[in-house]
């Protein structure tokens, strides 16, 4: 691990941040976990058993939005907002790169209470670090009672991290899967993935690829499954059923659709030229299946779409976010942009700038956001000059916070200790190894 020297902002606003945890800003009964109500359902006299059932998932329901609600009511602003960031470590704590949790890594934390953060390649040596480092970045967060989505890229073919540095089980790229146009093949890739990204203490994988094949140049080549929107619905469903199998939440991507563009949001803007009615025929179509299938996070781009009428970034676009993938496609979910550090964000716009127009734009997360000092300040001021609303933060974090809530229950069914006993035993292995050079 290197260290660099931290910017300015950084600094300050690790040393002068209001929001340190103490140990109680959070009280056990805060905690997100499961709702226990067989007590209650002991004290209960008999009843008929359809009545039973329907009354204590209607007392479940009421139980979960009410504890929900009141870890809204503890939160200061500044974690709230905080919540709504997924970044790196390394934007957390100035280092070049991060393959180890430290005691300074839980100071920046405290100082920036994040929602979630994201591993790339260069967070990954060996099994043995990445199951401590995970494991511990978990631990860190654990006082406040709100977990954090620990997530990855891993799609499959060319885009795996687990894959490419660790040798897990290989998948194949989407379009091998597209081409077959099996359910039970692309279920397999999920849950075989899963497993993987589960074994290692992943709670978010950001996939699949929803994107319709639509001109040959665009860049995403074999990350999508087919030129047919129904074949992408139908096989991005079956990966996310396969994640879901292993209790891994997924990130559908990139609407309103990469797959008509000929450049590289990495880069620079993309524009795409589509009417609504194309829109409406196929990438809209090709998203469906996701949506239909439980995604937890709807990934939205930074390309320009012709058919929105704005000049805008897709994730800084009210039509694209709020009026077309909250009302035509009627997601519920949670909204995340892609990552604004991206040459199509940062080329013209300030992290800050670029935060509030998402929020503005209906986004519940922004995604690894260059300066986030200047993200969550920009977004505190926009709230407390009544530019938003606070009820519109608490909107998403009310998204943010039920789906953790229930990831957190399905981590209790799914505990899966045939992949625990298989890690051990690579950790094992690797204790008696020379250990890794690293540059």
């Amino acid at each position: 691990m290197k260290k660099l020297l931290l910017p300015l902002s950084l600094i300050i606003a690790v040393a002068l941040s209001s929001c340190v945890k103490s140990a109680d800003s959070l009280s056990e009964n805060d905690a997100v976990q499961p709702t226990d109500t067989a007590q209650e359902a002991e004290d209960t006299p008999p009843e008929d058993d359809e009545n039973v059932q329907s009354d204590e998932t209607d007392n479940t329901d009421n139980s979960s939005s009410a504890d929900i609600e009141n870890i809204i009511s503890s939160m200061s602003l500044h974690e709230k907002i905080c919540q709504m960031i997924i970044t790196t470590p390394e934007t957390l704590t100035g280092y070049d790169f991060q393959t180890e949790w430290d005691d300074f890594t839980t100071v920046c934390y405290d100082a920036f209470p994040v929602g979630g953060l994201i591993l790339f390649d260069q967070n990954i040596e060996n099994s043995r670090q990445l199951s401590e480092f995970v494991s511990d970045l978990h631990a860190m967060t654990a006082e406040s009672g709100i977990d954090i989505f620990m997530g990855v890229d891993e799609e499959g073919g060319e885009i795996a991290r687990l894959q490419q540095k660790l040798g897990t089980e290989p998948v194949n790229p989407m379009f091998y899967y597209g081409d077959a146009n099996s359910y039970d093949e692309a279920y397999a890739a999920g849950q075989t993935i899963g497993n993987e990204l589960v074994k290692y203490g992943f709670n978010l994988d950001f996939a699949p690829v929803a994107d319709v094949n639509i001109n040959p140049q665009n860049e995403l080549g074999s990350r999508i499954f087919s030129s047919d929107p129904q074949i992408v619905a139908d096989m991005s469903a079956a990966v996310i059923d396969g994640l879901h199998s292993c209790g891994v939440c997924t990130t559908l991507k990139h609407f309103p659709g990469l797959g008509a563009g000929d450049g590289n949001t990495h880069n620079d803007t993309v524009y795409i030229e589509r009417t609504l009615e194309e829109l409406e025929e196929t990438e809209f179509k090709a998203f469906q299946g996701g949506i239909d299938a439980g995604t937890e996070f709807v990934m939205v781009g930074h390309q320009t779409t012709s058919a929105s009428g704005e000049n805008l970034q897709s994730d800084l676009s009210p039509v694209v976010v709020t009026d077309w993938l909250r009302g035509k496609l009627g997601y519920e979910g949670i909204i995340i942009t892609d990552s604004h550090s991206m040459g199509a964000v940062i080329n013209s716009l300030s992290s800050g700038d670029s935060a509030v127009m998402a929020v503005e734009a209906g986004v519940d997360m922004i995604l690894m956001p260059y300066d986030i000092v200047d993200a969550v300040t920009s977004l505190e001021k926009a709230v407390e000059s009544g530019e938003i609303s606070e009820e519109r933060i608490n909107d998403s974090i009310r998204r943010i916070l039920t789906v953790k809530k229930s990831i957190s229950a399905l981590s209790a069914e799914n505990p899966a200790p045939e992949e625990s006993e298989e890690l051990t035993e690579e950790l094992t292995e690797e204790l008696t190894e020379e250990p890794a050079e690293t540059e």
